[in-house]
């Protein structure tokens, strides 16, 4: 019996031993995992970082460029607007002008106007506004 309680006691103490000399190296082998795991995630997320910062980039940019494509929308219809309210005011003058050269002509020569009538106020609207369909000048 003394022999077995000596066996068990030098098994007891080999395996405690084993295990001081093992398991730091168990827990060591882990670390060394863990951190070379640490590793591949690192450089993972710098990776998926950089390609998040490119994306934005690139959404940044398309951003400005829509912007700046509706600027120039918007540009060219107020400078095709103005042109549109200058040449509606250049024809409104040259009526007027025309206006007040028949009424000069009447006033020189009253008989010029009795082969001369007014158009009707509807054709001069027609005419006047370039959205009107156009007429041949006959009424149906």
């Amino acid at each position: 019996m003394k022999t077995l309680i000596i066996v068990l006691i030098v098994i007891v103490v080999v395996l405690a031993l084993l295990a001081l000399f093992v398991l730091p190296r168990i827990r060591e082998r882990k670390n060394e995992q863990r951190r070379a795991q640490a590793q591949e995630h690192l450089a993972e997320s710098q990776q998926r970082t950089a390609q998040a910062d490119a994306a934005m980039a690139a959404a940044n940019q398309q951003v400005a460029a829509a912007q700046q494509t509706r600027a120039d929308a918007e540009l060219r219809a107020r400078e095709a607007e103005r042109e549109a309210q200058e040449r509606l005011a250049e024809a409104e003058q040259q009526r007027a002008e025309a206006q007040n050269l028949q009424e000069r002509a009447a006033s020189l020569d009253p008989r010029l106007n009795e082969g001369i009538t007014e158009p009707d106020p509807a054709v001069r609207a027609a005419e006047s506004d370039p959205r009107a369909p156009e007429t041949d000048g006959r009424t149906d």
